[in-house]
């Protein structure tokens, strides 16, 4: 079984997915096919994905029973003694433009409930 998900790749690529897989939902492709046409059609997605951002996973016999692989992604694949584990990259987990610490009305709250 793979799973293929794109976002904001060409058309074009989308069209010559559907050749091989079914597209379920917009940029889902799942199928069946050998490990050589899945390992022809990543590499065609790396070649044409240009600026968008791809995520395959695919079956295979091992613990956790999945392998994926990813393209112009975010997050960090790390292997772990075995397993293949997705690490969030370092940094500030806030929003852009946002303070840390308490807003100026929480403060008030919490010197009121003293």
């Amino acid at each position: 079984m793979v799973v293929l998900v794109l976002t904001a790749c060409p058309a074009g690529l989308r069209g010559h997915l559907t050749r091989w897989l079914l597209e379920i939902s917009p940029g889902v492709f799942v199928g069946h096919v050998p490990a050589r046409i899945r390992d022809a059609l990543w590499s065609r997605v790396v070649e044409m994905c240009r600026d968008g951002r791809a995520v395959l996973v695919y079956s295979v016999r091992g613990e956790q029973r999945f392998e994926f692989r990813v393209h112009r992604h975010d997050w960090d694949v790390v292997d772990f003694d075995g397993l293949k584990l997705v690490r969030r990259p370092s940094g500030s987990t806030q929003s852009p433009g946002l303070r840390a610490g308490w807003s100026s009305a929480a403060r008030r709250r919490k010197a009121s409930r003293r």
